[in-house]
């Protein structure tokens, strides 16, 4: 169940977002919305009341090598019921 969340995605956007109670992770490709509601709700013990998911392909990069394709991924924005935080994202 814990190879579902890879990592937290902290940038300002989603730190507007957290103040809204949604948070986003950088999930496995092959998770559902169901899989990452449930890895979610184990681990930082917290009700998720919606899944958002959205594939983020990697984008072609010039190097002086030649031209590079980053790996794609897939995000998770993840809505917990009102009230509710997750420490990581408050800096505590």
């Amino acid at each position: 169940m814990y190879y579902v969340i890879k990592r937290p995605l902290v940038t300002e956007k989603n730190s507007l977002l957290a103040e809204q109670g949604i948070y986003a992770f950088e999930v496995d490709k092959k998770a559902t919305k169901s899989e990452i509601k449930k890895a979610v709700e184990k681990f930082f013990r917290v009700k998720v009341t919606k899944v958002n998911t959205a594939m983020c392909r990697g984008r072609a990069k010039r190097t002086k090598f030649g031209i590079g394709q980053p790996e794609s991924w897939k995000k998770a924005l993840v809505r917990l019921k009102k009230g509710e935080k997750i420490s990581m994202f408050e800096g505590a």
